[in-house]
């Protein structure tokens, strides 16, 4: 069991230092809520279970019996929710003659900003793993593919032919959005909502979507994009977001990629009555994943 003793800081235990560095820095915003949709639950876990519509009517001949469809259970996805918790323990005397963490109130902030980034962490990594096939969905592919099962046959939310973040890449994909159809090809109506990028993306695609004539080019032709509105939320760029050629586009398909909140993050702190020493914890519970992959689009870069 790791104890912080004495022995961890004695440059803590005497007077003379100007100032202790590390532990804090100012707080950023949340990521993962622009990455999302949040929901909390009371359950140990959560399931969401797709029922497929009726394809499309055909034609009745004079005379002839109406034709009769059916439709059935699909995939079934399962949220189970994941504990995270962590603590650290002082001793009495590292405790009483630390000069400046005193009473450990620094350091409990400090467990908090570890909680907060590893929520960042963990929820970022499903769009990180979106085109590696290790990590899939109920329905057996990643969350990028271009060859997602249906009952209409394989339909696709990542570029065919990766490509990096441009004009016509992201018109590539902001088409095949409005081209979506559901498991029985009926089309769906999606739209885009945002874009999000990794920082390394940032300053391109500020050129990209916001300049009002076209982007890189010496012709007048309009900026489409930004003309039409197909961004309404705006551009999202996280820190978290680790594949440097990697972005994505939300999607207002209404069950789309989930953090589901089980436990929020609590604190507490007791006392050992044997060693004097004093503990601090942490602990919160939750899930992250998709539904559907029609909540996200995108393309890995070339």
């Amino acid at each position: 069991m790791s104890v912080i003793s004495t022995a961890n800081f004695p440059k803590l235990l005497f007077a003379g230092l100007n100032k202790i560095w590390g532990l804090n820095y100012t707080d950023e915003q949340k990521y993962y809520t622009d990455l999302f949709d949040i929901s909390s639950s009371e359950q140990h876990y959560e399931e969401d279970q797709q029922v497929t519509g009726f394809g499309l009517v055909p034609q009745k001949l004079e005379g002839a019996a109406i034709t009769y469809d059916t439709h059935g259970q699909g995939y079934t996805k399962c949220y189970t929710h994941i504990p995270f918790g962590m603590g650290f323990i002082l001793t009495h005397e590292e405790l009483m003659d630390n000069l400046y963490l005193k009473r450990g109130a620094v350091r409990a902030k400090a467990l908090a900003r570890s909680f907060r980034i590893t929520k960042e962490t963990v929820a970022a990594n499903v769009y990180n793993r979106a085109f590696n096939s290790s990590y899939t969905g109920a329905d057996g592919k990643e969350m990028c593919a271009t060859d997602h099962p249906s009952l209409a046959g394989p339909w696709q939310n990542e570029l065919t032919t990766a490509a990096d973040l441009s004009e016509a890449s992201l018109e590539d994909l902001l088409i095949l959005i409005r081209k979506a159809v559901d498991d029985r090809g009926l089309k769906i109506g999606l739209k885009a909502k945002s874009l999000h990028i990794p920082v390394e993306m940032e300053f391109e695609a500020a050129r990209i979507l916001k300049s009002v004539q076209q982007s890189g080019s010496a012709n007048n032709d309009i900026n489409a994009i930004r003309a039409l509105g197909m961004f309404p939320d705006g551009v999202k760029a996280s820190p978290y977001l680790t594949d440097t050629d990697a972005y994505f586009i939300r999607t207002d398909a209404p069950e789309g990629v989930k953090l589901i909140q089980r436990e929020e993050a609590t604190f507490s702190q007791d006392g050992d009555f044997d060693t004097s020493n004093l503990k601090y914890k942490g602990y919160e519970r939750y899930a992250v994943g998709w539904t559907d992959p029609r909540g996200v689009y995108g393309s890995p870069g070339a």
